[in-house]
């Protein structure tokens, strides 16, 4: 026989024994899955060891994710940059536009090298940063989910992330609008990215983090923080009064006008930042349920509620209701409500509202004349003060009613809100100062006086807002 012929005579080995099926899940965890995923809660073990067949993102939740992380990039570009932009005068509108589309530009690719995973990183441990498990956001999927919330990609969950990234610094240029040199502006805000807004971001909100009281139980400072009054609002307005005393007073304030050059841009962009605040707040939910709807209706009801409060004490010391009144105190409102908005129920969002536009007003009115800074856009006034408040405030008004997780912390509440705000303070303070001084002895804060006088428009960009 030949080997062919003997080869084929041979008879074939046994079969090998077929892998065992994959479990699939019954009919009743199948059930439970879907129940978890209209409740926006963790999907249930399965007895029968079985994979979920909804085990990615839920359409629903995470279109309303993504809807969310939209618009809080409306809310920087264009609504801050708008109401920014309105703000000053005619020769360096063009200057502030500049600044949140640079700011845009260069926080978006350092937060997918490592800005996520120093603020989120999967295998962080320290309670202060996290680490870069996660850098060029390895492991981040758009089909995983986790990272975030239970039926949000993980994806999506790092997107809507970037986008309180990217506004948080913008906030600081309204303090030094009009005198500050767009390379020094940049220069600063990468580094202040590392030394401010990643860790904030990582002990506020990440499961192992200094100050997150809702997900880890080891945390130093157990305070609650729904959308980010210390990560965002309070970092940047604290920053924003250190970094326009270093940097001085605009040239010829008191002496010549510094009158807004568009109240109309103004007020367009204040419309846009109220609707990208329910992006911001009701976002924050992560997912499209009762939390979320909560949210929506304390950020209206304390926005509205400033807004009236602002403008009827502007209406009594003044004699009349300004635009600027308005739109201040509106913005005020959004930034109160923002600790608070999914913890508070609707009628204390109103309470705070009314205190939201009496406070930062009299910081506006009052406090900035009497100390003398030069908060040029009342970052400070409306964000330093308004998010210190906010965070304050949520400890006071706090309720399990709105959010259950409150239950669990409302004893001492109070007393652990005042912590991270005096940790918030002092980290921001600090921080900033060296930033500012390290920035001013290696390019420089200020541009020349007179690219100061012409504006920074021409000089800086080589552009004009308006050609007539």
């Amino acid at each position: 026989m030949t080997a062919h012929a003997q080869e084929a005579a041979t008879p074939p080995p046994a079969a090998e024994a077929a892998a065992p099926a994959a479990a699939t899940p019954t009919l009743e965890e199948r059930i439970a899955d879907v129940e978890a995923y209209m409740n926006n809660v963790a999907r249930p073990e399965k007895a029968s060891g079985a994979t979920s067949l909804v085990a990615g993102p839920g359409p629903g939740t995470n279109a309303w994710q993504m809807v969310s992380t939209a618009l809080v990039l409306f809310m920087t570009l264009p609504g801050l940059a708008l109401f920014y932009g309105g703000l000053v005068r005619r020769k360096n509108v063009l200057s502030v536009l500049a600044q949140c589309l640079g700011i845009a530009c260069v926080v978006t690719p350092l937060w997918w090298l490592c800005g996520y995973s120093l603020s989120f990183g999967v295998d962080a441990k320290s309670a202060f940063i996290g680490d870069f498990s996660n850098m060029m956001f390895k492991g981040v999927e758009p089909g995983n989910v986790g990272a975030g919330y239970y039926w949000i990609s993980d994806s999506m969950w790092a997107m809507f992330q970037l986008t309180f990234a990217i506004i948080t610094p913008a906030l600081i240029i309204g303090a030094i609008a009009e005198r500050m040199k767009f390379a020094a502006i940049m220069a600063f805000v990468v580094i202040w990215m590392f030394a401010v807004y990643f860790p904030f971001a990582h002990m506020v909100w990440s499961t192992v983090g200094f100050m997150c009281g809702p997900l880890n139980p080891a945390a130093g400072i157990k305070a609650i923080d729904f959308a980010g009054g210390t990560v965002v609002h309070m970092t940047s307005g604290w920053s924003a009064l250190v970094l326009c005393l270093i940097l001085g007073k605009r040239k010829g304030l008191g002496k010549e006008s510094m009158a807004p050059h568009s109240m109309v841009l103004c007020m367009v962009g204040t419309g846009m930042l109220w609707v990208g605040w329910y992006g911001f707040n009701a976002g924050s939910a992560l997912g499209a349920d009762a939390i979320a709807s909560n949210a929506f209706v304390t950020t209206t009801l304390c926005a509205a509620t400033a807004g009236l409060a602002w403008a009827l004490i502007e209406w009594i010391c003044k004699g009349k209701p300004s635009v600027l009144g308005f739109c201040s105190g509106i913005v005020a409102g959004l930034v109160v409500i923002t600790p608070a908005a999914g913890f508070v129920t609707s009628t204390s969002s109103v309470i705070m509202g009314v205190i939201a536009g009496v406070v930062p007003f009299l910081a506006v009115a009052y406090l900035k004349q009497m100390l003398g800074y030069d908060d040029a856009l009342d970052t400070f006034g409306v964000h330093g003060v308004g998010g210190t408040l906010g965070a304050i405030l949520t400890g006071v008004f706090a309720d399990e009613k709105a959010n259950s997780v409150v239950a669990g912390l409302k004893n001492g509440l109070i007393v652990e809100q005042l912590k991270a705000v005096g940790l918030t303070i002092v980290w921001s303070v600090v921080a900033t100062a060296i930033i500012a001084y390290i920035v001013k002895a290696v390019i420089g804060l200020r541009p020349s006086a007179e690219v100061e006088e012409a504006g920074l428009d021409l000089a800086e960009h080589g552009e004009q807002g308006y050609e007539h």
